[in-house]
């Protein structure tokens, strides 16, 4: 066997350890058991590379369902409730509904996509609609239930929204067609709690140079192991690759809880470091890095890092698409800062959903790979 070949294998045979261990854990929605196990587990494991460990704890008001429905004809559909939406008022909605656009009905109802969040018309419908409560009916690339971020969760907003399963779609529809009522009621409680970002801070040479963050989330609705896993295995391979070595500036890795709830785990980050958004380099491991079937794309609006990034996916034989856009998630604070970035982001049809697991979910072979080529731009953004 080939020297290339030989690490190759071992650099699959340590993702595939990594992202089975993830996917054992319970549910990583932020400040829950699932949570903790996730920090406990990445905290070990940086540590066996050889790294010293910090976590950064933030509060939060931990958002935690009660009761969260739609009625029809006296049955009730179980659905789960927005986390940056008020609860419906008195404990329930009840009206006659009309798809969403298309009738004035107090509960309007339409299908959405996790990423119809950032659509300018789903923010207006949120802000400035004329309905009391939605129910929208998540769509994502198979049957379930495609939970939606919760962007604004320290400022609740708009009507009462339930978001409920894609199997529901034709009862929903049905419901509007013969004039039924609908009964809708989220309820939930608010608790104090806190969270934890997981860092690691390599001291380099130069302390006088902008430092490099190495970033990426490790919180989200379910388990999530194709969303979230590529990401921490980019992140566990560029710590490893600089393990060791003295970089010529400082390097600070960061995983941050926080993500499903309007980046509030990288809001905590930044606020311990006034003014890195604009002056550090970021080097960002977004969603579904290497999931099964998901096309890859890096943007930055920087020519130079982006085709850094680029070039290195190209040297391991991975197709890519570029862009300089407005990115999603949480680098656009640092696009709309005029800061440094790249994000390495991927597609993937269970996103969102709990079916996102092992073995199905993920390609091992394009995750180790993506990992080695990040590992590769990180060490030479380091030096």
């Amino acid at each position: 066997m080939m020297a290339g070949a030989a690490v190759a294998d071992d650099g699959a045979s340590r993702t595939a350890e990594w992202l089975a261990a993830w996917d054992g854990h319970d549910l990583h929605r932020t400040a829950t058991a699932g949570d903790r196990q996730g920090a406990a587990w990445l905290t070990t494991a940086a540590r066996a590379l050889g790294a010293s460990v910090a976590t950064e704890s933030f509060a939060l008001d931990r958002y935690d369902p009660v009761a969260a429905f739609v009625e029809i004809e006296g049955t009730r559909y179980p659905g789960v409730s927005m986390f940056d939406a008020p609860d419906t008022r008195d404990g329930r909605v009840q009206a006659l509904a009309s798809e969403i656009g298309k009738g004035e009905g107090l509960i309007g109802v339409g299908v959405v996509s996790p990423l119809r969040i950032y659509a300018p018309d789903f923010q207006r419908l949120r802000r400035e609609g004329p309905h009391t409560a939605l129910v929208l009916i998540t769509e994502g690339g198979a049957p379930g239930l495609a939970l939606l971020n919760a962007e604004s969760f320290t400022r609740p907003h708009g009507p009462a929204v339930l978001q409920m399963a894609s199997e529901h779609k034709e009862l929903l529809y049905g419901a509007i067609g013969r004039g039924a009522a609908l009964r809708v009621v989220t309820r939930s409680t608010r608790s104090r709690a806190e969270a934890d970002n997981v860092v690691v801070t390599l001291k380099g040479r130069d302390p006088a140079r902008p430092p490099l963050v190495v970033m990426t989330p490790r919180s989200s609705w379910y388990v999530s192991t194709a969303e979230r896993g590529g990401g921490l295995v980019c992140w566990l391979e560029c710590l490893r690759a600089l393990i060791g070595t003295t970089p010529g500036r400082d390097v600070v890795f960061t995983a941050n809880s926080g993500h499903e709830l309007g980046h509030i785990g990288l809001d905590a980050f930044i606020d311990r470091r006034p003014g890195w958004l604009a002056s550090a380099e970021f080097v960002h491991f977004g969603a579904n890095i290497g999931a099964a079937g998901g096309a890859l794309s890096v943007v930055s609006g920087n020519d130079d890092l982006r085709g850094r990034m680029a070039a290195a996916l190209s040297g391991v034989a991975l197709r890519h698409a570029a862009s300089a856009a407005m990115p999603n998630g949480e680098t656009r604070d640092i696009h709309r800062a005029g800061g440094r970035y790249i994000t390495l982001v991927g597609g993937n049809a269970l996103f969102h959903l709990p079916q996102d697991r092992l073995p199905h979910a993920v390609d091992i072979s394009t995750v180790a790979r993506a990992a080695a080529a990040a590992a590769r731009v990180v060490a030479d953004l380091a030096a």
